[in-house]
């Protein structure tokens, strides 16, 4: 359990790859009992108040209210916009510039649990925004793989890894999303499956929910698909 801060109101943690936010799945663990176990240990109530999500596959930071108020003055806050959340991600192919906003109206498919780019004019589809900024490209392994900066500037359903594929830079190891050959097989590699998803929340900035504090919380991804760039190693120094 990587408990990155934790006080009466709130607990700040990394969530790891492979590990669901909240499921209804019998058996399998996800965050929320993890952590509700974790505070019965310690002789507190076990209320863990959900207030975001990472997909399964995403390593990254949440934070949780641990009473009901903390939780709904935090989710207030996220439908807000007052929440900043900036990810790092390894895309697939040469990117068309070093950075650039993309914007697509996306539409959520619940029964698949995908998301796809609307047509114009859908009325179902909501607007989706995010910043991007290269920070390093890697070619040694004979294929193009780039170190990108995503701040989000709104939270749909599978936005970065669906806006990516879509910009024609999809994300290493993202099978749902990447790119497909006619025969429909994917075009990613087994190395890149087996190193993980390239994709990390990497840092959430948000206002307390009680003190009123600005809180940042930073982590360098520990999926080994990050592990070739040289500036994640500068970071870690």
């Amino acid at each position: 359990m990587d408990i990155l801060y934790e006080d009466e109101h709130i607990l700040v943690c990394v969530k790891p790859a492979g590990i669901a936010t909240q499921t209804k799945l019998h058996g399998q663990q996800d965050m929320v009992s993890l952590l509700s176990n974790y505070r019965h240990k310690k002789g507190e109530p076990p209320y863990i108040g959900l207030v975001h999500r990472l997909d399964q596959p995403v390593e990254g930071i949440l934070v949780f209210g641990k009473h009901k108020k903390s939780a709904a003055k935090l989710s207030r806050a996220l439908a807000q916009g007052s929440f900043s959340k900036d990810y790092l991600a390894v895309t697939l192919g040469e990117m068309p510039s070093k950075e650039g906003k993309l914007v697509d109206a996306l539409k959520k498919d619940g029964r698949r649990n995908l998301t796809v780019v609307a047509k114009a004019g859908d009325t179902q589809a909501k607007k989706a925004e995010l910043l991007y900024q290269v920070l390093e490209t890697d070619t040694s392994g004979g294929t193009v793989q780039n170190l990108v900066k995503i701040h989000l500037l709104t939270g749909r359903h599978h936005q970065i890894r669906v806006q990516m594929a879509h910009f024609g830079t999809p994300l290493a190891g993202d099978t749902k999303y990447g790119k497909k050959e006619a025969d429909g097989s994917s075009t990613l590699r087994q190395e890149e499956i087996k190193n993980g998803l390239g994709l990390c929340a990497c840092e959430l900035l948000f206002v307390h929910p009680a003190t009123k504090q600005h809180m940042r919380f930073a982590i360098v991804p520990s999926q080994p698909v990050f592990q070739k760039f040289h500036y994640l190693a500068g970071t870690q120094s």
